[in-house]
């Protein structure tokens, strides 16, 4: 019954060969336990991507009515760039409202900014001297959503000559309504 090359083996060769013959029988079972449970947590994380997909998905469905309307009413309200003097028209408005807060404008300048399928820009670049009242009044009247401006930068520092006087470097742009929309 028993191979002859067991038989051939003292008693301790034999209990070291069962006790190797175990350790090896535990290490496949535990490489093949830890693939199982590598594949079962690899199996969870693709579940939970995809629910999470799914609810992102449901949530775009449910608003689907309120993301129509504001596409149209961007489409609407977003004005078209007529020519790349726009940035000028935003530099004199930017220093119109300074000037109505009396905010010391300081090193203007005006650029074209990027286009994307979304929207074109222009933008203007000032330098700002001010208390912070003022500072807050000349943000608020700038940025409003049918004047389609963003702040693409701003940097605020405490002036070091006087406390009580705020330094603001601004990007400033505005949002056109995109080339290929144009038309419509």
């Amino acid at each position: 019954m028993m191979p002859a090359w067991y038989q051939r083996m003292n008693p301790r060769e034999r209990v070291l060969s069962w006790i190797v013959a175990g350790t090896v029988g535990v290490l496949l079972n535990l490489w093949i336990l830890s693939s199982l449970w590598g594949a079962v947590a690899s199996a969870q994380r693709e579940l939970a991507t995809r629910r999470s997909k799914f609810a992102e998905q449901a949530v775009y469905v449910k608003e689907r009515a309120t993301w129509t309307k504001r596409d149209e009413w961007m489409r609407q309200h977003q004005p078209v760039l007529k020519n790349p003097a726009e940035a000028s028209t935003l530099l004199d408005q930017l220093q119109e409202v300074a000037g109505k807060y009396n905010i010391q404008v300081e090193n203007p300048a005006i650029g074209t900014g990027e286009t994307t399928p979304y929207h074109q820009t222009v933008f203007a670049s000032i330098e700002t001297k001010s208390p912070w009242p003022p500072l807050v009044h000349f943000l608020y009247d700038v940025q409003h959503p049918d004047a389609f401006v963003v702040f693409e930068n701003v940097n605020l520092a405490i002036d070091g000559n006087d406390p009580t006087v705020m330094r603001g470097k601004f990007k400033i742009a505005r949002w056109f309504a995109p080339a290929q929309k144009q038309s419509n």
